[in-house]
């Protein structure tokens, strides 16, 4: 059964931020809320919960994830990035994107894309997901959490506790916050490239 922690959305409480995270040090995959909408996180190096989240996905090996960071600088950690990229990014986050960068070789191969090298990157622009990342100290990773079958993914907590109680080690419940995911942003051309549109204005990439 998935511990259930109700967190403030704007000023969530730090002792239930400490004990989620203690759950992703260990192993655990939890739910979290995202300015976009609820996504799955596990620690960046832990195979194991990378491979719950694909069973709970549905997803096979070539499934792409998301290393969530806290800022930029963390960012700049996991890709490479020319001056004129880093404007770009610095304009544009935190927000409702995911970028998608050529990987630096802190990146572990397994979490890249096979064939391009690329890592699928973001800052989010939430308070309860930047806690967890402050007292994490290092990015999630991440999959937007959108169950088998559907095409919309999850917005509310206590739905997704009924879903995948036996499935989940945590659920952050910060909140109804929205289902439309993020906008994706292909940076590895030189020129900006939208991949999806989502709840991200596309304006600054057009």
């Amino acid at each position: 059964m998935a511990e259930y922690f109700e967190v403030h959305p704007e000023s969530p409480q730090p002792r239930r931020i400490r004990q989620a995270v203690e759950i992703v040090r260990k192993g655990g995959v939890i739910a979290y809320p995202t300015d976009s909408s609820y996504a799955l996180g596990c620690h960046i190096g832990d195979k194991k919960a990378m491979d719950r989240i694909r069973r709970i996905r549905r997803v096979d090996d070539k499934h792409n994830f998301t290393l969530v960071c806290r800022d930029l600088s963390e960012l700049s950690l996991y890709a490479k990035v020319d001056n004129s990229t880093y404007r770009l990014l610095k304009a544009n986050t935190p927000g409702s994107y995911t970028f998608i960068l050529e990987a630096s070789k802190e990146v572990p191969r397994r979490l890249q894309n096979p064939k391009r090298k690329t890592i699928g990157l973001r800052v989010p622009d939430h308070p309860v997901a930047l806690a967890l990342l402050e007292e994490l100290g290092e990015p999630l990773m991440s999959s937007t959490l959108i169950l088998p079958g559907e095409e919309q993914p999850e917005s509310i907590a206590w739905e997704i506790k009924e879903k995948l109680d036996h499935t989940l080690d945590a659920i952050l419940d910060g909140g109804w916050c929205g289902i439309e995911p993020t906008t994706v942003v292909d940076l590895t051309s030189g020129e900006p490239v939208v991949v999806r549109k989502g709840l991200g204005d596309t304006t600054p990439f057009e």
